[in-house]
């Protein structure tokens, strides 16, 4: 059961690996107006899933702490990053913000049942090591000038962490409550829009097609995956595991013809995939034992 509901988590992981080719196949909507475009088409599977079973409706009643953690989590993460990406160079502004990996590692400590060992730590790090590389490609300088946006990005990758932390506590509640909190992403973030941005439309099908594959899968379907996930699989490994997801989308790109291959590549494909390893190696351990049990 938890091998399985890590797994489905996992599957979060390589539909965000896609976030940097559909978005860059999009054309040029503005990231609030695709924002609330695309968790508008995410919340579609959920309300369709509730329409076809009318009495899971019920599921969606649920504390205000539980929609407030979802709302702020989704909706908070998005807003912050999109306000670093303004506010700082891209790089370091990315670079910052991935630190959610490893912040979702150390803060699993803090969950009940939870044991935070030396090889979680250390298989996190090594997926950042090897995020640093895909990201930081062409060098990394940390310019005072842009505090705001280097703020806001720390504050991104603690409102992540923190959400996907506070979602494993709130295991009891149904995946189907992602669907509203899509929703309320999708309306906050179309009022970002209306006051800051100026609205601009796909010229093409091509963009249209992209944009729905954003929100079908790394905007929306991804999000109901990383729920179950955390929720009922291993969190630690799942955190460290997400740092394949800047290094798959870079192979993407790369396969794609958007990006070139490099030595960088390969070498973040070996720490990213050997510190998800390290990370699961309990779980490898416990399989090998149980299979050495049933032989016996």
């Amino acid at each position: 059961m938890k091998l399985r509901a890590t797994l489905i988590g996992f599957t979060a992981i390589l539909m965000w690996s896609f976030l940097a080719l559909f978005t860059a196949a999009s054309g040029k909507m503005p990231a609030f107006q695709l924002t609330a475009v695309c968790f508008a088409i995410g919340s579609i599977p959920g309300l369709l899933v509730l329409a076809l079973n009318p009495s899971r409706v019920k599921l969606l009643k649920q504390p205000p702490k539980v929609w407030l953690t979802g709302i702020i989590g989704l909706f908070g993460y998005h807003f912050l990053y999109f306000t670093a990406l303004r506010n700082a160079p891209a790089v370091e502004a990315g670079l910052i913000a991935y630190l959610w990996p490893l912040l979702i590692v150390v803060g699993s400590a803090l969950l009940p049942g939870e044991k935070l060992r030396w090889y979680h730590v250390a298989g996190a790090l090594a997926g950042l090591c090897g995020t640093f590389l895909i990201i930081g490609k062409n060098g990394i300088n940390f310019d005072g000038a842009y505090a705001v946006g280097y703020g806001a990005a720390l504050l991104c990758a603690f409102t992540w962490s923190g959400y996907s932390l506070l979602t494993r506590r709130f295991d009891a509640v149904s995946t189907d409550v992602v669907t509203g909190f899509c929703l309320a992403t999708s309306i906050l973030s179309l009022l970002c829009h209306l006051g800051l941005e100026t609205t601009v439309w796909p010229e093409t099908l091509f963009e249209w097609l992209a944009i729905a594959g954003l929100g079908l899968f790394p905007v929306g379907a991804a999000f109901y995956a990383w729920d179950h996930g955390v929720k009922n699989g291993d969190i630690q490994i799942l955190g460290a595991a997400s740092y394949a997801a800047p290094l798959l989308s870079t192979l993407i790109l790369t396969m794609s013809g958007f990006a070139e291959p490099s030595w960088r590549i390969a070498l973040a494909c070996l720490l990213v995939t050997g510190g998800a390893i390290l990370a699961a190696r309990e779980m490898f351990r416990k399989k090998t034992v149980s299979k050495g049990q049933i032989a016996a």
